[in-house]
């Protein structure tokens, strides 16, 4: 696997080593899930309250099913740490945690294009919430 850069509203960091489990495997997991941007998150739900990390897939930055499935694991009363990984670039950086991922793991490659003020520059995703600004 290429080097990863792991992006949270503080910014950029190495991301820790994980073992995760696919969800064909999920009855074997250690705390961390990996999902595809094609699975049914309902096939989570059971196993929702021992999981401590769950990343979604986006097999490009044009493709939002992770955005789904993130929002529907929210909803469903997750509330470990869920991250999105692949080329999410700088600007979904907002609508990643508005739909309630907590981080971003993008390729090394990505983040040389992208540096971390572009990212940091969103970190503040709610002060760009539009319907914050058309409520007040």
């Amino acid at each position: 696997m290429s080097e990863t850069v792991l992006v949270t509203d503080a910014g950029f960091s190495t991301p820790a080593p994980v073992t995760p489990v696919t969800l064909a495997e999920i009855a074997s997991h250690t705390g961390t899930l990996d999902l595809a941007h094609t699975d049914n998150p309902d096939a989570v739900e059971p196993y929702l309250a021992a999981l401590t990390l769950i990343r979604i897939s986006f097999p490009a930055f044009s493709d939002g099913r992770a955005f789904t499935i993130a929002r529907r694991l929210r909803m469903a009363g997750y509330t470990g740490e869920l991250r999105a990984i692949g080329p999410v670039i700088a600007d979904q950086y907002a609508m990643t945690r508005r739909v309630g991922f907590d981080s971003v793991e993008i390729p090394a490659e990505l983040a040389t294009r992208q540096p971390e003020d572009q990212w940091k520059f969103r970190a503040d995703w709610k002060a760009h919430d539009y319907q914050s600004r058309l409520k007040a």
